[in-house]
């Protein structure tokens, strides 16, 4: 495709939208945007990869969550600095040329970016669940832990860095559930709904 166009990827966490980026991303022959973000923001801020991965990671914990929330609201730390950095990288990205982001707010620091295309992919519990035994080799205990704590982290993510999101029908255009049509279907369809947006805006 010679138009130029961003798709950026919102997930619950082992609905495979990590996964579905990647598939679309080879499909359309652009690149895909996900943890090089964070090494684009530890080459830029001078922090090392893993200090910024550690800060993504920290509201992982439903302590952290509880504990820190009010504080963070208000308070600028290097959390809001990686925001701020990642929030410019993503902007770049889109800028230079056609390409897929997956997370970090990018469906709403997109949103008034001509040719965007927005995409929530969800499954239900159960069938995260099944993907986080299956595909990521979690014990069950380990796999409910971890679908409670990310869904809370990315909510409060939302939360502070896009107040105005309520819920991610605010930004999307497409919502797909990657369960009824396995990865390989779900990219077939973003790809199909980007062409009938490139047709239109043409």
């Amino acid at each position: 495709m010679d138009d130029h166009f961003v798709i950026t990827i919102s997930r619950e966490f082992a609905s495979l939208g990590r996964t579905v980026a990647q598939n679309l991303s080879e499909k359309l022959g652009v690149e895909f945007w996900d943890r090089d973000i964070v090494e684009a923001a530890a080459k830029r801020t001078g922090h090392s990869v893993s200090l910024v991965s550690d800060e993504e990671e920290k509201a992982k914990s439903s302590f952290f969550l509880r504990k820190n929330y009010r504080m963070s609201l208000t308070t600028y730390n290097i959390s809001d600095e990686i925001f701020e950095t990642e929030k410019n990288i993503i902007l770049d990205a889109a800028s230079k040329g056609s390409c897929i982001i997956v997370g970090r707010c990018g469906d709403y620091i997109l949103r008034d970016f001509p040719n965007h295309l927005s995409v929530y992919i969800y499954a239900p519990y159960e069938e995260r669940l099944k993907n986080c035994v299956d595909t990521l080799m979690m014990d069950e205990k380990t796999a409910r832990k971890m679908i409670r704590e990310v869904d809370m982290a990315r909510t409060y993510y939302q939360r502070k860095y896009c107040p105005m999101m309520r819920s991610p029908r605010d930004c999307s255009d497409l919502m797909i559930d990657s369960s009824r049509f396995g990865v390989e279907g779900t990219a077939d369809m973003i790809a199909d709904a980007l062409r009938i947006l490139l047709h239109k805006n043409a």
